[in-house]
């Protein structure tokens, strides 16, 4: 065959291989959830390593069920350490909108931030007593009039902008926070289901497939939640409130933090 038409095969065949290749290849998708810390699991984890399913939601349940509790009065001073942002001591993060604010405009008001259930309180009715009510590993900062917006919605996919909520968003039955909340909300989550299972005389707390589950120990939606622990994996900042979390106040962890992977091995 000449040197030419050996020349123009090539070209074709490599053409005709990109275009093959572009047709075949797979959609982007998020890496699936790994350890962020393992530095604990030869000590506080010892005993969850390596299991799957129920057997390692009931050993992990025994672990961070040994906790200080604070008052829920204490927890304002206790945000103002967890929250802290990074980049200016006086001021905390706030959750859903990521705005920074004064660390001393906690209160009612507006312009103010309070303290966010994460897992709401009425999903369980336990309200603000000592235990879920007070559990700093679902409690957060959160500016006043958005968090009176999410009040005790689940959480999905989908609605309209919350108006200063950093690109949060909320229908009549749901809230969706803000891409760079989601896993937190996600662990924050899935860690309060494992933590209170019905002992310590509070409500079996589980998350569902559904929404507006009004005043039921359930909150969904178990499979957006899933998919937004993969989405957005813990941040430094989450994993130091972690970790501050566990030095100076309740000394429990939040395992899906440190393992997010964890979520999926359970549910």
């Amino acid at each position: 065959m000449p040197a030419t038409h050996i020349r123009r095969w090539k070209t074709l065949a490599l053409t005709t291989s990109a275009v093959l290749v572009g047709l075949t290849l797979p959609a982007m998708t998020a890496s699936p959830a790994s350890a962020t810390n393992t530095s604990y699991d030869s000590t506080y984890y010892k005993n969850a390593v390596g299991k799957t399913g129920t057997t390692l939601k009931s050993s992990l349940h025994t672990i961070i069920s040994s906790q200080t509790k604070i008052s829920y009065s204490a927890v304002w001073n206790a945000l103002k350490a967890t929250d802290q942002d990074p980049n200016n001591s006086n001021n905390v993060i706030l959750l859903y909108s990521g705005v920074s604010r004064s660390k001393s405009l906690n209160g009612g008001d507006v312009g103010d931030w309070n303290r966010e259930h994460t897992w709401a309180k009425s999903h369980g009715d336990f309200g603000e007593v000592t235990g879920p009510g007070t559990d700093l590993h679902h409690l957060r900062p959160a500016d006043v009039q958005v968090n009176g917006i999410r009040g005790n919605l689940d959480f999905d996919n989908g609605g309209s902008a919350v108006t200063n909520g950093g690109g949060s968003r909320a229908d009549s039955d749901s809230f969706e926070p803000r891409d760079a909340d989601k896993g937190d909300v996600a662990r924050m989550i899935l860690y309060m289901a494992v933590r209170y299972d019905g002992g310590d005389g509070f409500a079996d707390l589980e998350p569902d497939e559904k929404v507006n589950n009004g005043s039921a120990p359930y909150i969904g939606k178990l499979s957006v939640l899933k998919q937004w622990n993969e989405q957005d994996p813990p941040s430094a900042f989450e994993e130091k409130r972690n970790q501050v979390i566990y030095d100076t106040y309740q000394h429990n962890r939040n395992p899906f933090i440190d393992h997010p992977e964890w979520v999926e091995a359970i549910w």
